[in-house]
């Protein structure tokens, strides 16, 4: 059981703070904003895309959100990440900018399984 809360909750933290990373980033960082141009989004998504962002990493992190909620940051996220992974292929950006969507894809799968690990002890112990 402490084994599945570690897996869980590292691969959590990435994700969270990636994505808090990001959106700091994308409020803050000028060069973004033609980064979203050169993808062929407008500007005004960078903005909505950052706060997405920030709310989902919140989901995610605090423990006190039911799961059902969390499977909508989960949805969500896995849906940000291959957008961009599709988005920078189709722009002929190199492969690392491929890939990196998809690494994060497979710890934000990580954290999605082990999040049902860990519930399904805490259901055991609570009974």
């Amino acid at each position: 059981m402490k084994k599945n809360q570690v897996i869980y909750w590292i691969a959590t933290a990435i994700i969270s703070l990636m994505m808090l990373f990001s959106a700091y980033q994308y409020f803050t960082n000028p060069e973004l904003d033609a980064a979203f141009k050169h993808l062929g989004f407008p500007a005004y998504f960078r903005i909505e895309l950052a706060l997405a962002k920030i709310v989902g990493a919140l989901v995610l992190i605090i423990p006190q959100v039911n799961a059902r909620i969390k499977e909508w940051a989960y949805a969500g996220f896995g849906i940000v990440f291959i957008s961009a992974s599709i988005a920078h292929f189709s722009s002929g950006d190199p492969v690392k900018n491929i890939v990196t969507p998809l690494v994060l894809l497979g710890i934000l799968i990580v954290s999605n399984i082990y999040l049902y690990k860990v519930g399904k002890a805490r259901q055991l112990a609570i009974s």
